[in-house]
């Protein structure tokens, strides 16, 4: 009994020390991968069981001047396929399911599946309806290959309101055109990036994903952006565009609404549009996403009569009640200058040849200015340049060079021809017209504030300069007002208001060929009112319509009118306290042609303005060839003359 327990005894003792040899050793071994091999374990384990992740922040805000919503984000869910993680029983349903959720074809499913890695996007930014249903599918099914990832959705709660403008988003937040574009480093997220530890279903092991230990930030916290646009305003004036559309079936229409003493552009819009929210439903070529307003250059036809207008009475060239006649045409460097209606307007006025829009007298006007004069004032009324709006695409337009410029340059130019602005530096120019001959700086942006609200920039009036002086600015303003009043602007009129402004109609350049395009224009209105006290700059462009009127006082007028209307009212601008006094009422009558028995007057020696100021005292149009003092002329003085004769003059230095 005593020798059974004795080798009991002993083998309970080598089973023992047998034990505690072997938890020796896996001491010792745990010790050496801890203290030895312990951190080359680590960094192996970490590899593998390691995933990056980001995690991107909502897109800064864009609002209206009152804080209304034009683009907003929200953190959305994008899916993810792990094509390696697909079971080969599961792959048709997997696509057949998808397909119906996200309203995709089948097909299109099992490509991605069959491309194989680890990771495909197959849909960015899911809707909330899309992200539940795909939850539900993992829960029921248990699908390990899908993931939902975090990213930021852009959505435009007024859908095409203000589209232009304000741009759209690519699938990687990146801003593609208008203000999401221009100011993309301003307005984007800031990207959270994370380095975290996942088990094998690719789930995180600690609920830490983004602590303040783990996140790497990349770029600066969104900015929230604040536009001088009005959203009723744009509301107004798109509804106008509209019915423009409709009306004249153009090719494109673009409107611009600005505050003259400000420079803040309260409406901008453009025909065709888009709805950002789907920004890739547009014709192939993409041109509803343009901005025209910036992005385009047209001959502003008439409407630059007023700058030329302004550049004269400036310079003392011309006066009001300076008398001209007007023979119909006038033929400068063998170009021909005919009025728009084809006919004559005898003998005439300043005050009516603004009103008129009487192309042979601007002729001469600007002949008397002067090429260099005339492109002088242009640059300071801002074309030829940049305005430094806050928008992406802006156009400098096209200007002469003044040392290159012959007479028929200098003609055709005074009439709007052969130079091309934007709609922008059209509606700038006017403003500085209705803000006493002080031209400013356009602005789009009001404020950026920083994500907790506080002030990052603002933008207030900027002066560029004084471009006619108050006296004459005033003269300028009297005239523009005759045009609505009683002139080829008088569909622009409104009842009770005070409003001025100049018509343009111009032919369309062949974008292919030299010359004109026949029976293609360019309509157009730019006004401001109420005149004794300015408040708002409408530009009405109506590119190319297609239904019979093509006149800018017949189509482009009219639109104009709509909005003044509707934005006067809604701005509550009572109606003007004082009649319109007409500035005709102490004009004297329109000039008879001087018959001094003398006949034909010598010109000899004569400037073309001095020469062509005595014609149109004696009711003779003249055709003006080279450039300086006069040497010939086709009639000999002292030559019986009869009214409406037209005299070839050669003019050299």
């Amino acid at each position: 009994m005593n020798k059974q327990r004795n080798q009991m005894q002993t083998r309970l003792s080598y089973l023992l020390f047998g034990a505690w040899c072997l938890m020796l050793v896996l001491i010792v071994r745990v010790a050496w991968l801890q203290l030895v091999d312990g951190s080359e374990l680590e960094q192996r384990a970490i590899v593998i069981a390691e995933e990056n992740r980001s995690r991107q922040s909502p897109r800064g805000k864009i609002t209206d001047r009152n804080g209304r919503e034009l683009a907003i984000s929200r953190m959305a869910k994008s899916l993810v396929l792990n094509p390696s993680k697909v079971e080969a029983e599961d792959r048709d349903d997997i696509a057949a399911s998808l397909a119906d959720i996200l309203k995709l074809k089948p097909e299109e499913i099992q490509e991605d599946i069959d491309t194989g890695g680890v990771f495909v996007y197959v849909k960015r930014r899911l809707e909330i309806d899309e992200e539940q249903a795909i939850k539900e599918l993992k829960e029921a099914h248990g699908y390990e290959c899908l993931e939902l990832h975090d990213e930021v959705k852009r959505y435009y709660p007024n859908d095409s309101l203000a589209a232009n403008v304000l741009g759209f988003i690519g699938t990687d937040d990146v801003g593609l055109a208008g203000m999401e574009q221009f100011a993309d480093d301003l307005l984007k997220g800031e990207a959270q990036e994370a380095d975290v530890l996942i088990d094998m279903r690719g789930r995180p092991i600690f609920d830490s994903i983004f602590s303040a230990a783990q996140k790497r930030y990349r770029g600066d916290n969104s900015k929230n952006i604040t536009l001088t646009l009005d959203a009723t305003m744009q509301f107004i004036v798109e509804q106008a565009l509209d019915k423009a559309v409709a009306d004249n079936k153009p090719k494109a229409v673009t409107a611009v609404v600005m505050d003259p003493k400000t420079g803040e552009v309260l409406a901008m819009a453009s025909r065709p549009t888009y709805n950002p929210n789907k920004y890739w439903d547009v014709d192939a070529n993409g041109e509803a996403w343009r901005n025209r307003a910036v992005a385009s250059i047209y001959e502003p036809g008439s409407t630059f009569k007023a700058i030329v207008a302004g550049a004269a009475l400036q310079e003392g060239v011309v006066s009001p009640n300076m008398t001209f006649y007007d023979p119909g045409h006038v033929d400068v460097s063998e170009k021909r200058i005919q009025n728009w209606n084809g006919g004559s307007f005898g003998n005439v006025t300043f005050i009516d040849v603004v009103k008129n829009s009487i192309n042979t007298c601007f002729a001469q006007v600007g002949l008397w200015i002067g090429g260099e004069k005339l492109t002088e004032y242009a640059q300071k009324f801002g074309f030829g340049r940049l305005t430094g709006i806050e928008l992406p695409g802006e156009q400098e337009g096209i200007l002469f060079n003044p040392k290159d410029m012959v007479n028929s340059d200098v003609a055709t130019m005074s009439i709007g021809q052969s130079i091309a602005v934007t709609p922008l530096q059209l509606v700038t120019a006017m403003s500085a017209i209705a803000n006493d001959g002080v031209l400013l700086k356009p602005h789009i942006i009001k404020e950026i504030t920083n994500a907790d609200g506080t002030e990052y920039k603002s933008f207030g009036r900027e002066e560029v300069g004084r471009v006619l002086e108050s006296a004459t600015d005033k003269t300028l303003v009297g005239l523009l007002e005759q045009v609505v009043a009683t002139g080829g602007g008088a569909k622009a009129g409104v009842k009770g208001y005070r409003i001025a402004g100049k018509t343009g109609t111009a032919q369309k350049i062949n974008e292919h060929t030299s010359g004109y395009m026949e029976g293609r224009y360019i309509a157009s209105f730019c006004g401001f009112a109420p005149v004794e006290d300015p408040r708002i700059v409408v530009l009405v462009v109506i590119d190319d319509p297609s239904a019979g009127a093509f006149y800018g006082g017949q189509i482009a007028a009219p639109v104009a009118r709509d909005i003044f209307a509707q934005l006067l009212s809604f701005m509550h601008i009572s109606p003007s306290s004082d009649t319109f006094e007409d500035m005709n009422k102490d004009k004297p009558e329109a000039p008879k042609p001087v018959d001094d028995g003398k006949g034909m007057p010598d010109l000899q020696g004569m400037s073309i303005k001095e020469a062509s100021q005595t014609l149109a005292q004696r009711g003779l149009g003249i055709d003006i060839q080279g450039n300086g003092l006069a040497k010939s002329q086709s009639i000999a003085p002292g030559t019986a003359i009869q009214q409406g004769q037209t005299v070839t003059v050669t003019f050299s230095p």
